[in-house]
């Protein structure tokens, strides 16, 4: 299982970086331009959203991007609207920009391992 510090460490760097080189939204993807409509939402408020993401927002991960080749891929979950948003993000590429792979609302119930 991964640790608390594990996910610390990667949100701290997630979010450095995040501030230097912006994020790349995968909305190529169906679900996760339709979850800005669903959602009634922006794509500012959905970046502001990703940079609030912290450790008790932590579901999962790391998980190895094989098809990609982006770097791990770890999920979160928020709320919004009172909706449980699922959300899987990555460092991506050295030198590079921030990926959210997927912001949609969850389709299955979501577990919080560091949630108080």
């Amino acid at each position: 299982m991964t640790s608390k510090d594990d996910v610390e460490i990667f949100l701290r760097q997630f979010h450095q970086k995040l501030r230097i080189f912006q994020i790349v939204f995968r909305d190529d993807r169906g679900k996760n331009k339709q979850a800005l409509a669903d959602l009634e939402i922006s794509p500012m408020y959905r970046e502001k959203i990703i940079k609030e993401i912290n450790i008790e927002d932590y579901s999962n991960g790391p998980i190895n991007d094989t098809l990609y080749n982006l770097g791990n891929m770890w999920i979160f979950g928020k709320d919004v609207k009172k909706r449980e948003v699922y959300i899987k993000i990555s460092l991506g590429r050295s030198n590079c920009q921030t990926i959210c792979i997927s912001f949609h609302i969850a389709e299955h119930k979501m577990n919080y391992p560091f949630k108080k």
